[in-house]
């Protein structure tokens, strides 16, 4: 009996890691390495945190961005089963989550989006949708 019960147990075991370690990964974004990893949609390198953004597809795979708006375009041409997205905040040394973004309009930003992420709720901060429209409108980004 004791046999049978640790041979049912085992892929209750595998689950539960698998559990664990989905939800880990969707804790928070994956270290980047500035200066030496390119942006998924301008191939420039990504070097200034402040504008940093980064998307965990459902398939596992890590996308990171330069600047918000590479991140904005890139989703609406590609259309990833999207796990998380995180950008990084303008101002202070913190991720934050899609669900509680907002995007304040700033002169210069790596590729030119003028795009900031701030916290939801911060006074004459666009939202996630409203800065889409804005990427849209715009076109690629690139120079």
């Amino acid at each position: 009996m004791a046999s049978t019960l640790r041979r049912h147990s085992r892929p209750g075991v595998a689950l539960l890691v698998a559990i664990l370690i989905t939800c880990t990964r969707a804790s928070g974004p994956e270290p980047i390495a500035f200066d030496r990893e390119s942006c998924a949609h301008c191939h420039m390198l990504i070097s200034d945190p402040a504008f940093a953004a980064q998307l965990l597809t459902e398939d596992g795979e890590t996308f990171n961005f330069d600047d918000p708006g590479c991140l904005l375009r890139w989703r609406a041409e590609h259309a990833p089963r999207v796990r998380a997205i995180w950008f990084h905040h303008l101002h202070e040394k913190r991720w934050l989550p899609e669900a509680k973004v907002a995007f304040l309009r700033v002169a210069h930003t790596p590729m030119g989006y003028g795009l900031g992420a701030v916290d939801v709720g911060t006074p004459d901060a666009l939202s996630c949708a409203q800065a889409e429209a804005l990427v849209a409108a715009r076109g690629s980004g690139l120079r």
